[in-house]
């Protein structure tokens, strides 16, 4: 359960204002790409599911953490005890992510915009949770975070162990291809569901970006694409222009599963490609669309702005 002390209190209420006025001016998530490929993990509720990536996506926290930490607090609000649905437990901790009176005051959020602030509305309550970590240092400094939220270490060991148990539910992606193109293809499907970050993306996975999207933790399109081939062993250019310019193009119809395929996009012109995705078959790619939207397979060839295809080698 998250804890807070009462000194604290007033200055976490203030960071907590100025989180969910960012959160109001983000523009807005299409529903939620699912992670694990077409489901939830067999024992989240498709709807606890749903809101835990739209938190993650909100806040920057890994789905897979706010999973963990509803998991442990309430079982995803099926936990039959006290202070789950109704009243508070032997603590004084209420709702499905278990908070103290206290911390709800300053954390307290209405995700669903239905009027109210509920502890016990999964809606408001996950997305609270989401913020409550962000403020006390996750992603970065998850195990901080995670003891400001319940003071046991053996609850921290506890819940990262869960988060590891649902990163391990969603197998990657496996084609056939070559040894690096599938790796590559398999590196980025991990990552299924997560936010476009404009700017964002690092060798070992999603970063903050720049502009409006450096509110959120996750990939732009040669982001992600730079990081697959990382996985793979080969080092890539950031942009997709420089990729086009630096890669080896190959044919139409000659393209396979881990090739990089171009497009024109929004800012891009002949030889300049804007957008860019990672092939994944003959007809699908998989690909970090745009603000707002999230990493996922989508179909490239009926595209009007089409470039080109390229092979990363070594």
């Amino acid at each position: 359960m998250p804890i807070v002390t009462a000194t604290a209190i007033g200055a976490l209420a203030l960071i907590a204002v100025l989180l969910s006025v960012i959160a109001t001016v983000l523009p807005g998530y299409d529903a939620p790409s699912v992670s694990c490929g077409t489901s939830a993990p067999t024992d989240i509720p498709p709807h606890y599911f749903e809101l835990y990536q739209q938190a993650a996506a909100r806040h920057g926290i890994p789905w897979t953490v706010l999973a963990a930490v509803g998991k442990a607090e309430s079982d995803h609000g099926r936990g039959i005890g006290p202070g789950v649905t109704t009243g508070t437990n032997l603590a004084g901790a209420a709702g499905p992510m278990q908070f103290m009176p206290a911390t709800w005051q300053s954390f307290g959020m209405d995700g669903n915009a239905d009027g109210t602030e509920d502890i016990y509305d999964p809606a408001d309550a996950i997305p609270a949770a989401a913020s409550y970590l962000r403020v006390s240092g996750a992603p970065t400094r998850l195990d901080q975070a995670l003891l400001h939220y319940n003071h046991d270490p053996a609850y921290v060991a506890r819940v990262l162990r869960i988060a590891d148990s649902y990163a391990t539910a969603c197998p990657p992606l496996l084609v056939s291809g070559s040894e690096r193109g599938s790796t590559a293809v398999a590196a980025a499907s991990r990552w299924l569901g997560t936010p476009y970050s404009y700017g964002g993306g690092g060798l070992d996975g999603p970063t903050t970006g720049m502009g409006l999207g450096a509110k959120v933790t996750g990939f732009d399109c040669s982001g992600l694409v730079r990081y697959a081939w990382h996985q793979a062993g080969i080092a890539l250019p950031r942009t997709a222009e420089e990729q086009w310019q630096a890669i080896p193009h190959v044919p139409p119809g000659r393209q396979a599963p881990g090739d990089l395929v171009f497009f024109q996009g929004s800012g891009g012109g002949p030889g300049r490609p804007g957008h860019v995705g990672l092939v994944l078959d003959s007809d699908r790619m998989i690909e970090a669309p745009r603000t707002g939207l999230r990493v996922r397979i989508s179909h490239y060839t009926a595209r009007h702005d089409l470039i080109g295809y390229a092979r990363p080698s070594g």
